[in-house]
């Protein structure tokens, strides 16, 4: 009998992770998201929170300026995350359950960010 391997987080987060301040233009939060072709970045507060191209979108489509609008206006506070030994499958319910797209992954520090898109690239294999 082939035993299978169960697929980590660490096996799929993306590397580095990229954060800004909540003091951060939603305009430069976007191009840092851009340019790193990610849709997350982690925000350092206290607790850490999180934004998304979501949250930029949203600001944008309420008519909130962009170079004036600030991350820690829109970001999401006191986000979950996850340890990198985590399984997908229990990665998955986790984001199932509290309807989030990004969890932060975290070994001590904050060391990468786990997406919907990493999983569902993964189960697609």
């Amino acid at each position: 009998m082939v035993m299978q391997t169960q697929t980590l987080v660490k096996d799929v987060m993306s590397t580095p992770l990229i954060t800004v301040t909540e003091d951060t233009p939603l305009v430069e939060a976007a191009k840092k998201m851009r340019e790193n072709e990610i849709s997350a970045l982690l925000v350092t507060t206290a607790p850490p929170s999180l934004v998304t191209s979501t949250d930029i979108r949203d600001a944008i489509a309420a008519e909130r300026d962009p170079f004036h609008t600030v991350v820690g206006d829109v970001m999401t506070e006191s986000v979950e995350s996850v340890p990198p030994e985590l399984p997908l499958c229990e990665t998955a319910a986790m984001m199932e359950t509290f309807r989030i797209s990004h969890l932060p992954v975290v070994d001590d520090d904050y060391i990468g960010m786990v997406s919907s898109t990493d999983l569902t690239d993964e189960f697609s294999l």
